[in-house]
């Protein structure tokens, strides 16, 4: 934070003395433009008149009322424009005391609504000015006394500006956000009701057969050496059982899956060993992609080694889909301390650039395999073009447990 962010900050957070400050700014040009005299042989002179005792403490009583100017804007405004109103029928030369009532009227522009902003203004643009005009000894048209009004004028349009400007700024920044709220909401409750979908599925399918495998198992060990036939036959119960869970277990996880999901392999959960050959697939369909490794040596976790292949897997699919044609992509992994990292960069400018945008659960699913390692990932677009996924896996964790919190 640079020194001037820093000087702001202190200001915002004690705005009474910002006000002290102002009112003391107010009150050296009021005793500065005092010492003017308007009416010299050449046009206006310096340092030829000295002000009255009255016009000074009518300066110094108004530019200390500016000091309450937040907390009473409407008060402050009448007891400056008072003080304004006496200076102009009493001074001889004038001196700007009415500095101090357009500073008040700016406060109670822009603290409160347009309609007030004109109420107020006009009644204080005319009180002044008639004061100027008829009470004063100048003739009532004076470029002093046309200056009043000027000055009123400006004072209540910009206050009610800078209103204006807060207010939409202000309405700006709740939209962003509430959009923010109601995105993360929305995501939170769609993982809720997948995984209780997922669950209940899941019970459904496995429950009625597991608690028949275990009867029959249970009545195959009570008869296994009595009558090994009705044991046989238990047995035989046991494994068309396990046999039907299983299918049915893969026709659920099957629908779970999207139409364009690769069938489930028989082989190991694939590695970080793999990582050439997936680029190589990747290659083969036309997505140029350079591999670069540091961890040769780590050998690392069934969990972490399945989900930093995972994410490579799923962020150069993303790549392919959404950053165009003429797109590259590098993949990174660097052993650095108790951790591992895994990058993924391209230099796509496709329509749809950044992945995700289309609805699917790419990156909301690599975020879940790196919260369960109690690692973190950090995805977003990259400066210049792109988009950059960097996951950060500890080489010895341990994963989330259920209801535990991440």
């Amino acid at each position: 934070m640079s020194t001037l962010e820093r000087a702001r900050c202190s200001l915002k957070a004690h705005p009474l003395a910002l006000d002290a400050a102002i009112a003391a700014g107010v009150l050296m040009c009021m005793v500065a433009g005092s010492f003017v005299d308007p009416r010299g042989e050449n046009g206006a002179t310096w340092g030829v008149h000295s002000p009255a005792p009255l016009s000074l403490l009518l300066m110094t009583l108004s530019a200390a009322a500016l000091v309450f100017r937040r907390r009473a804007p409407k008060t402050v405004l009448a007891v400056t424009g008072t003080l304004s109103v006496i200076e102009c029928v009493t001074g001889d030369p004038r001196t700007p005391v009415a500095m101090s009532a357009v500073v008040a009227l700016y406060t109670v522009a822009s603290a409160t609504d347009r309609t007030t902003t004109w109420r107020v203004g006009l009644l204080t643009m005319t009180v002044l000015t008639a004061a100027a005009m008829l009470g004063g000894p100048l003739p009532w048209y004076a470029q002093e006394n046309l200056g009043v009004l000027a000055w009123t004028g400006i004072g209540a349009t910009a206050g009610d500006a800078v209103r204006s400007r807060r207010a939409v700024v202000q309405a700006m920044r709740e939209r962003a956000e509430r959009a923010e709220r109601t995105r993360e909401e929305e995501a939170r409750r769609r993982v809720a009701e997948e995984r209780l979908r997922i669950a209940r599925d899941l019970h459904d399918v496995v429950a009625h057969h597991i608690a028949l495998v275990n009867v029959q198992a249970g009545v195959a060990s009570h008869v296994m050496d009595k009558r090994p036939d009705q044991a046989k036959e238990a047995l035989a119960h046991v494994r068309e059982a396990s046999r039907s869970a299983l299918g049915e277990l893969r026709a659920t996880v099957g629908l779970l899956r999207q139409s364009g999901d690769p069938e489930a392999p028989t082989e190991p959960a694939p590695g970080l060993s793999r990582l050439e050959d997936l680029a190589g697939t990747f290659r083969s369909a036309g997505l140029p992609v350079e591999v670069a490794r540091t961890d040769h040596g780590t050998e690392l976790p069934a969990a972490v080694d399945l989900a930093a292949y995972r994410i490579v897997q799923e962020a150069l699919t993303n790549v392919q889909k959404h950053a165009g044609t003429d797109a590259t992509a590098e993949v990174s992994v660097v052993r650095v301390g108790p951790n591992i990292e895994v990058t993924v960069l391209d230099d796509g400018s496709g329509a749809s650039a950044e992945p995700g945008t289309g609805g699917g659960h790419g990156l909301l699913g690599m975020r879940e395999r790196v919260t369960a390692l109690r690692g973190t990932l950090t995805t977003g677009p990259r400066y210049g073009g792109g988009f950059r996924v960097h996951a950060i896996l500890p080489v010895k964790t341990r994963t989330t447990a259920p209801g535990e919190p991440a």
